[in-house]
C-alpha cells in the first residue's frame, strides 16, 4: 500500500467528520458521529451522480466544508512568514482561493472512494482555551487501523480545522515543504508558484508515493 493511499483513506475520514467539528458542543463525539452519519447518507444517495459530475460534488463540499476550514490560516502556514510577509493582500487571497479549490478536488476524489470503512471518532483533547485535537481511527476491510488527528482552533467562537496528521504524516508540513520547493524552482516568483499550486499538490502526491516505494 502506498503512502498516498494511506493519506487518501485518512483524508476521506476527515471529510465525513469535519462539518460538525465547527460546533462547540459539550459532547464533540456525539456531534461528529451524528454529522458523519448524515453526510455518508447523502453520499450514498448521490455517489453515482457525483462520479459522473465531480464538479457538483466539489461545489457541495465547498458549501459544507468551507465554513469549517481555516483556509486563511492554513494558507499562511503553508506559505510561511518567509514568503507571506512579502505577499500582497491580492496574492494571499488568490493563493487561499487556489488552495481551497485544490483541497476540495483532492479530498473529494478521496471521499468518492469511501466504501463503508469503520470510523471511530475519539473524544477531543483540549490544548488550551482556543485549541484542541480530535482523534479518529479508520479501520479498513482487513482490520488495519489508520490513526488521524485534527488540529482545531477556535476563531470567533467557531471551531475550525488548522491541520491534519494522518498515520503520522503531517499534511501541513508536507505542503509547506512542497511550497518552498516550488518557490526555489520558480526563482522565488510568488505569482508563478501561486498560479501553479494545483501542480504543487500533484507533486506532493508523487513525492509521497515515491517515498513509500523507496521504503519498500
Amino acid at each position: 500500500m502506498t503512502l498516498f493511499t494511506i493519506l487518501r483513506r485518512g483524508l476521506l475520514a476527515a471529510l465525513v467528520s469535519l462539518p460538525m467539528l465547527a460546533v462547540a458542543a459539550p459532547s464533540a463525539h456525539d456531534v461528529v458521529k451524528g454529522t458523519t452519519d448524515q453526510l455518508l447518507s447523502d453520499l450514498k444517495a448521490n455517489k453515482e451522480s457525483y462520479k459522473q459530475n465531480p464538479q457538483a460534488f466539489y461545489d457541495s463540499l465547498e458549501r459544507i466544508l468551507g465554513p469549517v476550514v481555516d483556509s486563511e490560516g492554513i494558507s499562511r502556514s503553508i506559505m510561511t512568514v518567509k514568503y507571506s510577509r512579502g505577499a500582497s493582500d491580492a496574492q494571499m487571497k488568490r493563493f487561499e482561493d487556489n488552495f481551497k479549490r485544490s483541497l476540495m478536488q483532492f479530498y473529494g476524489n478521496a471521499l468518492l472512494e469511501y466504501d463503508n470503512q469503520d470510523i471511530r471518532v475519539l473524544p477531543a483533547k483540549a490544548e488550551g482555551d482556543e485549541r484542541a485535537s480530535v482523534g479518529m481511527e479508520v479501520k479498513d476491510s482487513k482490520g488495519t487501523v489508520y490513526p488521524v488527528s485534527y488540529t482545531m482552533v477556535q476563531l470567533g467562537g467557531q471551531w475550525k480545522l488548522r491541520n491534519v496528521i494522518i498515520n503520522g504524516i503531517n499534511i501541513g508540513k508536507l505542503f509547506r515543504d512542497q511550497f518552498a520547493d516550488s518557490m526555489q524552482r520558480n526563482g522565488n516568483d510568488l505569482d508563478k508558484t501561486i498560479d501553479g499550486w494545483a501542480e504543487v499538490v500533484a507533486k506532493a502526491k508523487d513525492s509521497a508515493e515515491g517515498q513509500q516505494a523507496g521504503g519498500q
